[in-house]
């Protein structure tokens, strides 16, 4: 297990129309043996900074530490030998097209200087442990995106690396595929201890396997925190927005939400013990005032069903506020929901 500090991290890129700032003093303390969650929109700099997080990208400023050890104080030689404690998965595999499933996961081995029969021996083991056994001689061409992405992380292993960094390792997956490569991620942390770190846009992704997240927009880190209490109480427009989009569609028929533009609109979160009360029915029956149920949804955040409603309440009512603090009062987290819903 490895312990990642980022320290007042920034990047910038040089082009022929002037600069630009891809992170921006971002501050990150990941724990050792974590799984940790990076989100944010395309362009805001997440794949910037997990790659300053190996020194593939030298930061512009700032330091990188693993287990108290600046990267920056590394001799070329000394980077080189620390990165094989920092395995790596990309969203498009990067396989090598002509070479076996067995040979793909020697690859890493070999350029360690291992010997053949010790290096097949290792990835025999690895092939099994992310269950592509009867893949061992198959190309990455016969394979499925989901069993590429096994071979990959099996690949990323072989070094038994500290850290596992995951670049949008899910992204080019179906949502079925997605949950059984976060299953073996997880699987992969408990067993090995290895602190993970997933770079991603899913909000989904971070629900599911996350127990801490940051996210990032515009270069800078805007929230960070457990998933847990950023699901139930985001603050920055960011999280908020993530969260709306992770629950852009109806759970059992996947159309889009109507658009409906009336009363204000809340977002509530029922926990455990909220979840027992019919709490939107006492809140009717109280007021003698309708409440539009404009969505419904249960979330698994970190493993704990998390139930969810957007609410609307009727056009200029004089209850709202007091309807509000009605919910709050029987332990439901309330946040706005500034776009249409």
């Amino acid at each position: 297990m490895s312990e990642i500090i980022v320290e007042n991290l920034s990047k910038t890129f040089l082009a022929k129309d002037g600069s630009v700032e891809a992170l921006k003093n971002v501050n990150l303390t990941i724990g050792s043996g974590d799984i940790y969650g990076i989100i944010g929109m395309s362009g805001a700099g997440k794949s910037t900074l997990v790659r300053c997080m190996n020194f593939l990208e030298a930061p512009s400023q700032g330091r990188v530490l693993i287990d108290g050890k600046s990267l920056g104080d590394y001799t070329e030689k000394e980077l080189r030998k620390q990165r094989q404690d920092i395995g790596m998965i990309f969203q498009h595999f990067n396989l090598l097209m002509q070479k076996s499933v067995l040979e793909n996961v020697c690859f890493p081995l070999y350029i360690q200087g291992k010997k053949k029969a010790e290096a097949h021996e290792r990835a025999r083991e690895l092939l099994e442990i992310v269950g592509l056994s009867d893949k061992q001689q198959a190309y990455p061409a016969q394979l499925s995106g989901g069993q590429k992405q096994r071979v990959a992380i099996a690949r990323a292993l072989a070094s038994d690396p500290k850290i596992l960094l995951c670049d949008e390792a899910t992204s080019a997956l179906d949502p079925q595929t997605t949950a059984s490569i976060l299953d073996l991620l997880k699987d992969i942390n408990q067993r090995f201890s290895i602190t993970i770190v997933i770079i991603t846009h899913q909000m989904s992704v971070v629900r599911k396997i996350c127990s801490h997240v940051a996210l990032l927009k515009d270069g800078q880190v805007v929230e960070q925190g457990l998933v847990e209490q950023i699901f139930t109480h985001p603050k920055s427009a960011v999280a908020k927005e993530l969260i709306l989009k992770d629950s852009g569609s109806d759970a059992k028929t996947g159309a889009p939400r109507s658009k409906i533009k009336s009363g204000e609109k809340i977002r509530i979160v029922f926990s455990e013990n909220s979840a027992f009360e019919p709490v939107i029915a006492n809140l009717v029956l109280t007021f003698r005032e309708p409440v539009n149920i404009l969505k419904a949804d249960t979330k698994n955040v970190g493993g704990v069903a998390k139930g969810e409603m957007i609410l609307e309440f009727i056009k200029d009512s004089a209850n709202v506020e007091a309807m509000k603090q009605y919910l709050a009062d029987r332990g439901l987290a309330i946040g706005e929901v500034t776009e249409d819903v």
